[in-house]
């Protein structure tokens, strides 16, 4: 049987750090570790502790599942989701998402957008004052 192998996460001049640690240990770290060095947003969040829904999504991720759809744009990003893909509904459909180390401790609905932008058309017949006279035919 074929090993198993591991998603290779894009090649970087030099190597990710946040507040002087690498992801690695940040990923050994447990959560309580964590609190002092997250923002103070996802901090409040964890400490108020995580919802029913929440738990079964961090036990999924944990669970090492291979494709993880979820609603919860609100969960935060923990160093032990790096490298995973997760698909996060923007309420129509679902937003395929690797997570990096840099996304560490943002949330999930940052990537995946709930509004398209927005691009104009020309403008019609009879729109401005030079297409007024324009013949139709």
């Amino acid at each position: 049987m074929a090993k198993k192998q591991q998603k290779k996460l894009p090649r970087r001049k030099e190597e990710f750090t946040y507040h002087g640690y690498k992801i690695e240990e940040l990923q050994q770290m447990n959560i309580t570790e964590l609190l002092p060095i997250m923002p103070s947003r996802a901090r409040r969040k964890i400490n108020r502790g995580f919802t029913e829904g929440h738990e079964k999504l961090l036990a999924e991720f944990r669970a090492g599942n291979d494709r993880i759809r979820t609603h919860l744009r609100d969960m935060v990003i923990l160093p032990e989701m790096v490298g995973k893909e997760v698909e996060i509904h923007n309420g129509k459909e679902f937003v395929k998402v690797e997570l990096q180390p840099e996304a560490v401790f943002m949330y999930f609905g940052e990537f995946a957008l709930t509004r398209k932008r927005v691009s104009h058309g020309s403008a019609g017949i009879g729109a401005t004052r030079s297409s007024k006279f324009v013949p139709l035919k």
